[in-house]
Order: C-alpha cells, then structure tokens, then sequence
C-alpha cells in the first residue's frame, strides 16, 4: 500500500503546464496601436535582425597574413639565427680620465699679480678638444700604427660580416667602424670621460684602451706646452729685448774703454784731480820757500835761480793739468776729459737703464713661468683598462627585439597605407 503523508501535508497540486504566449511582432516604421481604456499597456514591438553568417577568410587576408612571414617573422628568424650562430663574442674594456689643471698659490707674488701673462682655457675646453679627438681619423691612424688595428678589428671576417670589419676598407671606413667601437661618454657637467672599448678578444680591448689613454695623455701634454708657451711669449719677447739693448750698451761701452784707454773714467779724472792738487800744493811751498830765500839772499844769487825755475816748472805742469779739462785740452785719445766724461756718462745711463729693463723683463718672465707651470694640464685617470672577463657584446635579445620591433612597425606601415588607398580607390 502506499505511504500517506504524515500530519497536514498534503501533496502539491500538479498544475498543467501554461504554454508561453507568442509577442506580437510589429514591422518597422508602423504606428503601435493604443491600448482599450481599462486594459493595461501593451510592450512595445522589438526588432528581430536577421542572423550573421560566419566570417570567411578572402584573399587580401591571405596576402596579409603571407606579408607578415615574409617581412616580419622571416627576417626575425633568420637575424635570430645569424645573432646566435655566426654572431662573434666581444669584450669591453673601459677606461675612465679627466683633464686636471694644477692651480696652486705662489708662497711671494713678486710683480703683485701685474703681471699675468697667462691666457687660459679652462679643463672643460680641453675635455671638448680631447672628445672630438678621440673620435677623429687622427687618433685612428695614431692607434692604427701603433697596434694593427685592422688585424684586430677584422679578426672574425668574413664569418661575421656584420659585427667585424672589412680588412679592405679605406681609412675613412675604419674611422666609421672606430666610432661604432669606441664609444666616448662624455659628461660635460663633470668634464669626465668614459671609453667603452669593444674588441674581439679581451686582451685586444685593454690593449687599445690603454693606447687611446697614452695618446689621449700626450696630446693634452701638447696642448698643454702650447698654452705655456702662448702664455710665456710676450714675457719672453720683452726679456729678448732688453738683454739686446743690454748686450748693445755694454758693447758701447767696451769700446768706449778701448778707445781711451780707460776702465773707469771717474776714477782716472779723481787720480788726474789728485795729481792737479799735488802740483798745486808743491807749488805753493815752492813761493813760500822763493819768498823766504829772498829776504836773505841777493836776486843774482843761484839759489833764488833755482827757486825761480821750480816755481815756472810747477806753473807750466799746472796748466797743463788744467788744459786737460778744458774744450779744447788734449786727454786721453786725443779728447778732453770734459768730452769723455760726457761720453761715459750717457754711456752709464744708457747702461743703468738696460739693466733695470733686463731684471724688470726677467722678473716678469720668471713670473709667468710659474704661473704657466702652475695650470699646466695632465690626464688623469680615475678608471685603469683592464681586462675582461667575459663577453658582453653583442646584446643579442635586445637586438633580437629591437630588429622585430622595426619589422613590425614598418609591416604596420605598409598594410595602413594599403588600406588607406584601398578605401579610396
């Protein structure tokens, strides 16, 4: 028998199933007609689109898609190939220098800071010239000589005709090819100086670094004793000129000795002045002793003869003692020594002179070699070359990437050109 429910419950009343009433469809663009007073609005009538078909691929899509392998996923692939197959490894070795300038005070300025002849140009002027002259063909033929650079450089050609370089190249190629692998970072706040050097063995890398270093070094050098030089010039002029000025007056009066036959005229005119007051003096005993004999003796006597004849010998070598001073006197070379003490002392200013203008000259001059040696200019290097340890170069995944991103850009180009002529066609 079968079970009765327990209690109240009852079994649930089986409805029969109320079957859904089909909407009203309207077509498009007629009116909807109003609902009787007292029934409630009628839904509005919805639209019914009739179903898309799938999509099927056509022939632009095809060409498309072929456009894509050829330009873009081909290339990619063989680049890939080419970077990871015949790619050869490099080694960078890097070197890092600045331009330092000496600037230390002088313990005496002896001119005062007057005169100072030196020009200068500063560190960051000379970092400027050593950028562009690391990058020149001049320091390319420098290294070359010195290292081989085309035996270095085109180690692996042809195997990797990419990366290394042709040995036939001209010189100009391989200037192009040296900028490629030494790359110069340069910053001009600081005025420092990195070399990144890129070669296919590491010893290669550190030889060429440290030979671009030595010629980076002896061009400021020369640079260096060039600024010296601009700066020490004028001073040196000045000192040329007055040692000649001084060399001329000492010659003049050289010759002036020679022609009267006396070192110091001065000391000459004081003995010929002494000899002058002895004759005098010798004459003025002789009167006092004439006149002392006379009171004594007769005037036929022989003595007062004798005293008569000293004092007319004194008198005449008096006088001609005096004609010595005279205009018209003959001194020694045939001039009066009024004539060549004239001459010896314009000689003697002349002479003075020049050697206050040589030691003035001279002074200058060993001023501005100090100060020139004081900024004088070296290289120094804050980062020695060493050498490698492993390979860096290529950066194969972001060449890998940067080839495919340009492939697919210029793709992307092409195909909205297409469209774009598409439509308008």
């Amino acid at each position: 028998m079968p079970a009765r429910p327990q209690g109240n419950a009852q079994a649930p009343a089986v409805r029969p199933q109320q079957q859904a009433k089909p909407i009203p469809v309207k077509p498009m663009g007629q009116p909807v007609p109003r609902p009787a007073q007292g029934q409630p609005p009628a839904r509005p009538a919805i639209p019914v689109r009739p179903a898309v078909g799938m999509a099927q691929p056509k022939r632009r899509h095809w060409l498309m898609l072929a456009s894509f392998l050829a330009l873009v996923v081909l290339p990619t692939l063989l680049w890939a190939w080419y970077l990871w197959a015949r790619a050869s490894d490099q080694y960078v070795s890097s070197v890092g220098f600045s331009v330092r300038k000496e600037q230390m005070t002088p313990s005496i300025d002896l001119l005062g800071g007057l005169t100072s002849f030196t020009g200068g140009s500063g560190s960051a002027s000379d970092t400027d010239i050593l950028y562009e002259y690391i990058r020149s063909q001049d320091m390319v033929e420098q290294i070359d000589a010195q290292l081989d650079l085309r035996a270095r450089f085109s180690r692996d050609w042809p195997h990797d005709f990419v990366f290394a370089f042709n040995p036939d190249g001209h010189v100009e190629e391989l200037t192009e090819y040296w900028q490629r692998q030494v790359k110069v970072l340069y910053d001009s706040s600081t005025s420092l100086i990195t070399l990144n050097v890129s070669a296919f063995s590491a010893e290669d890398a550190q030889a060429i670094a440290a030979a671009v270093f030595k010629q980076s070094s002896d061009k400021i050098n020369q640079l260096s004793a060039v600024a010296q030089q601009d700066a020490t010039r004028l001073a040196k002029a000045e000192l040329d000129k007055t040692r000649d000025e001084l060399t001329t007056t000492r010659q003049a009066m050289t010759a002036f000795r020679m022609k009267s036959q006396i070192v110091d005229p001065q000391a000459d005119l004081a003995g010929q002045m002494g000899v002058l007051s002895g004759l005098q003096g010798q004459l003025a005993e002789a009167l006092v002793a004439h006149d002392m004999l006379l009171e004594n003796a007769q005037p036929t006597d022989h003595r007062v003869t004798q005293s008569q004849q000293k004092i007319d010998a004194l008198r005449r070598l008096i006088d001609q003692e005096r004609g010595k001073f005279g205009a018209e006197g003959q001194g020694p070379a045939g001039e009066s020594y009024a004539q060549l003490m004239a001459e010896y002392e314009k000689l003697a200013v002349d002479r003075e002179f020049a050697e206050g203008a040589y030691r003035t000259a001279r002074i200058a001059y060993e001023t501005a070699m100090a100060e020139a040696q004081r900024q004088s200019r070296y290289l120094a290097a804050h980062i020695e070359p060493k050498i490698p340890q492993s390979s860096t170069e290529p950066q194969r995944l972001w060449l890998l990437f940067m080839v495919a991103g340009m492939l697919l850009a210029a793709w992307s180009v092409l195909v909205l050109i297409y469209y774009s002529i598409r439509d308008r066609a």
